[in-house]
């Protein structure tokens, strides 16, 4: 039964590496957040702050972390003014999908 849940999943992502496809969904969401007009939700939570300090120690990654790692290993730059032009950043999240490095 397993094998058959592996043989959809490969199927559904038509073969791909898996981490980089999960990978150039999450850059495809940071785009569209980035697009969002400001009053939406899910973009008020990605701009919140916390008011408290982080606690002493090595910090836990975030997701903007993990987002923004893996554009720097891309060599992506001027992510947000190039996350605005949809075209632009649809090329973005492709190339992420057969990036090496990622």
């Amino acid at each position: 039964m397993e094998t058959q849940k592996n043989e959809e999943l490969e199927n559904a992502i038509g073969y791909e590496n898996i981490v980089r496809h999960i990978k150039s969904k999450r850059l495809s969401w940071l785009g569209h957040v980035e697009r969002m007009p400001n009053e939406i939700v899910a973009k008020t939570i990605y701009k919140w702050k916390p008011y408290a300090t982080r606690p002493k120690g090595r910090p836990r990654l975030r997701w903007e972390d993990d987002v923004t790692n893996d554009l720097r290993k891309m060599g992506v730059k001027n992510w947000k003014r190039r996350a605005q032009e949809r075209n632009q950043w649809n090329e973005i999240t492709e190339q992420a999908k057969t990036h090496e490095e990622l």
